[in-house]
């Protein structure tokens, strides 16, 4: 059984004098500018880095394809994306600095932009 008495330290602090450490910290350090970082890479056209996709433009890398198979239909909303059919197969690959929720995908001579989430990816 506890006793209504706390012991411990009795020195009282205001809320207003206790500065948390990383507070204390960051006021004393000068301000770091930060440079936005854009990768390119040799062979891939720039509106790849600035988010605009021009399927015919871009080449697939040397190594890093992959086959996938489609889990489900998917219809293309814009001429970057490629449109899939559920159970066919496709070759996928990505691209530095692109959005990791997509690939490019290739079917035959089409290419484009697919969703990863319809994808089940093989070897």
């Amino acid at each position: 059984r506890f006793s209504g008495t706390f012991v411990g330290n009795t020195e009282s602090t205001s809320p207003a004098a206790v500065v948390s450490a990383p507070a204390a910290a960051a006021a004393t350090l000068p301000a770091v500018p930060t440079i936005p970082v854009v990768p390119t890479v040799v062979g891939v056209p720039n509106t790849v880095a600035e988010g605009v996709l021009n399927p015919s433009e871009v080449k697939p890398p040397a190594s890093g394809t992959r086959k996938a198979r489609v889990l489900y239909d998917y219809e293309a909303a814009d001429s970057t994306e490629l449109a899939l059919l559920a159970d066919e197969m496709i070759t996928v690959y990505s691209l530095p600095g692109m959005d990791p929720d997509w690939l490019i995908g290739e079917r035959g001579n089409q290419k484009g932009k697919v969703p990863v989430t319809y994808l089940e990816l093989l070897s």
